[in-house]
C-alpha cells in the first residue's frame, strides 16, 4: 500500500466543470447537473484502493445524511484500467451497487479530470460550496487501515457543517492519505 497524501488544491479555487461518463446509470453526467444547492462534495476513489475500502460504509452514511441538506455528492474514478483492470466501469458498476453508493460513480478515462483537480491519491475529497469554489480538501477522518482508529468522517462533517450553518471552518484542514492515482503511462 502506497501512502500518498493530498496535493491540497488552494482553497477557493472554482471548480473546473467536467462531463463523465456515470457508470451506474449510464448516463454522460456534468458537474453543473450533479452540484447540490449547499454543497458538492467530489471524492476520487477507486474500487481496489484498501483506504477506500476501509471507509466505503462511512462515505455511503455520510453521503445519505448529508444528501437530505441539500449536498450533493459526486465519486470519480481516474485510474488507468489497462493495467487495473479492477477499476474498469463494469467493475465500477458493481462495486457501486455492492457498496450501495447513493451517488453517481464517474469514469475519467482520459485522466484529465484528475489532473484539473490536483487529484494525488484515493481517496481524495474536495467540498465545494453552493458557488463551486473550494471550502474544503483532504481526509475524511484520521483513521487508516490498520491504525485501530475508527472510521467516523470527523473532518469531512464537520467541512460540511461549517458550509450549511455558515461558519468559517478554522481547523487545520489534513491531507488525505491513500493509494497514488493510477495514471497512464
Amino acid at each position: 500500500m502506497a501512502n500518498t497524501p493530498s496535493n491540497m488544491l488552494a482553497l477557493e479555487t472554482q471548480a473546473p466543470l467536467f462531463n463523465l461518463f456515470d457508470t451506474i446509470s449510464g448516463n454522460t453526467l456534468s458537474l453543473n447537473q450533479l452540484k447540490g444547492s449547499q454543497a458538492t462534495v467530489i471524492m476520487f476513489i477507486c474500487n481496489h484502493c484498501p483506504f477506500v475500502i476501509h471507509i466505503n460504509p462511512e462515505i455511503v452514511s455520510i453521503a445519505n445524511l448529508y444528501a437530505k441538506k441539500g449536498i450533493s455528492f459526486i465519486a470519480i474514478s481516474s485510474n488507468d484500467i489497462i493495467n487495473y483492470p479492477q477499476d474498469s466501469p463494469k467493475n465500477m458498476t458493481i462495486h457501486a451497487k455492492n457498496a450501495g453508493y447513493p451517488f453517481p460513480y464517474l469514469y475519467d478515462e482520459t485522466q484529465d479530470v484528475a489532473k484539473a483537480y490536483d487529484a494525488a491519491c484515493t481517496p481524495d475529497f474536495y467540498i465545494f460550496d453552493a458557488h463551486l469554489k473550494l471550502k474544503y480538501r483532504g481526509q475524511l477522518d484520521n483513521s487508516r487501515p490498520g491504525n485501530q482508529i475508527p472510521v467516523t468522517g470527523k473532518d469531512l462533517r464537520y467541512a460540511l457543517d461549517c458550509l450549511i450553518e455558515n461558519r468559517n471552518n478554522t481547523t487545520l484542514q489534513k491531507p488525505s492519505i491513500g493509494c497514488n492515482i493510477k495514471w497512464k503511462k
